[in-house]
């Protein structure tokens, strides 16, 4: 009797498991249509350069939804969606999934790259006596240039920073607790090198813009999508630039600013304040953009999503999501490279000192 018992008992079992996926409903997987539509309808809504960079947005929909929706796995839904964003030629537009992270780099593949770190290390910092690494800021002197190399406006810049900073380049002598021995005089002009910075806190970018500003200046005008239209804007929100710092120390030598296609976001933006202040001159190659800020958004099936939500035009109405244009454009020379020398710096100095 007891195989016998124990079979029924077997049975028994089964049918309850049976009977208990009766009544726990399962959590469905998002449909791909339903993730497809998600990420197309925020974006029509809410994405700010479709009218300027004439994106007919209802084509991706009618070429890429089929796409999405044959789909065999996460990877091929990942890649239709990835595919679509990249017709926005975007760099603040990706979607991040774990598996991957897509983005447009053509904003600066496609160029130059016009920036040797490495050489500008081993060539004009470290041999410098002068040269320090002031909180993100590697700066010193070439040949009674200032020189300073921002690489990420991520990291954050005060003020008191600026102070020094600017003080180590436009005194000749100790002021306060700053020990500044090395210097015979006043530089005769700044480089600011922000060369390959790909953006951070806008923020940043005002502090140090702020710094070397005179009177207050109206240097852009942000507007922010507010409509599901795509020309659904607010009014114009001003931006100006005014001196932070110490008044006793300004700095009214020449400044140049080193800028080439791999200078996006936030460095875009201090590319273009500081265009607006009459000792400044802009070097090197095109910026390569990105006017906007960007916003995050999840999709039903927790995948994220980045894309621009605002615009910016610059004090002359100049859209700069395509850039800011140089008002000296030189390129890295190779023959310059192989003897150790960066074309941008040598050329900065020059002007600087022909000023």
């Amino acid at each position: 009797m007891r195989p016998q018992l124990f079979i029924i008992f077997l049975i028994a079992i089964i049918g309850f498991s049976s009977c208990e996926r009766l009544f726990i409903k399962e959590e469905p997987q998002p449909a791909n249509a339903a993730i497809f539509d998600h990420l197309w309808e925020t974006v029509d809504e809410k994405y700010s350069f479709f009218t300027d960079k004439n994106i007919d947005w209802d084509s991706a929909r009618t070429v890429f939804r089929p796409k999405a929706i044959n789909a065999r796995n996460s990877i091929e839904l990942f890649n239709v969606l990835a595919d679509m964003l990249f017709i926005l030629k975007d760099g603040h537009v990706n979607i991040s999934a774990g598996i991957d992270l897509s983005r447009n780099w053509e904003w600066y593949l496609e160029y130059p790259t016009n920036f040797n770190f490495d050489l500008i290390e081993r060539n004009y910092l470290v041999p410098s006596e002068d040269y320090q690494i002031s909180g993100p800021f590697h700066n010193t002197i070439i040949d009674s240039v200032g020189y300073m190399y921002y690489e990420s406006f991520s990291a954050n810049v005060s003020t008191s920073l600026m102070d020094y900073l600017v003080q180590k380049f436009n005194i000749n002598e100790p002021k306060g607790s700053f020990q500044i021995n090395s210097l015979e005089g006043p530089v005769a002009g700044l480089i600011i090198d922000i060369r390959n910075n790909g953006g951070g806190s806008i923020s940043n970018a005002f502090t140090i813009t702020n710094r070397f500003a005179d009177e207050k200046t109206k240097v852009a005008d942000w507007f922010y999508k507010n409509g599901p239209e795509h020309d659904d804007f607010t009014q114009a929100e001003e931006k100006f630039i005014e001196f932070e710092g110490n008044e006793l120390n300004k700095f009214y030598q020449p400044i140049v600013v080193l800028i080439n296609r791999g200078s996006y976001s936030s460095a875009n933006f201090f590319a273009s304040m500081m265009s607006f202040l009459p000792n400044v001159t802009l070097m090197g190659d095109q910026t390569g953009g990105g006017g906007g800020l960007p916003i995050n958004n999840e999709l039903p099936n927790g995948w994220r999503f980045r894309f621009s939500s605002t615009k910016t035009l610059d004090a002359n109405g100049n859209n700069i999501e395509f850039g800011v244009v140089p008002d000296i454009i030189v390129n890295l020379d190779s023959t310059d490279l192989a003897n150790g020398k960066d074309t941008m710096i040598e050329e900065a100095i020059k002007f600087i000192k022909n000023r």
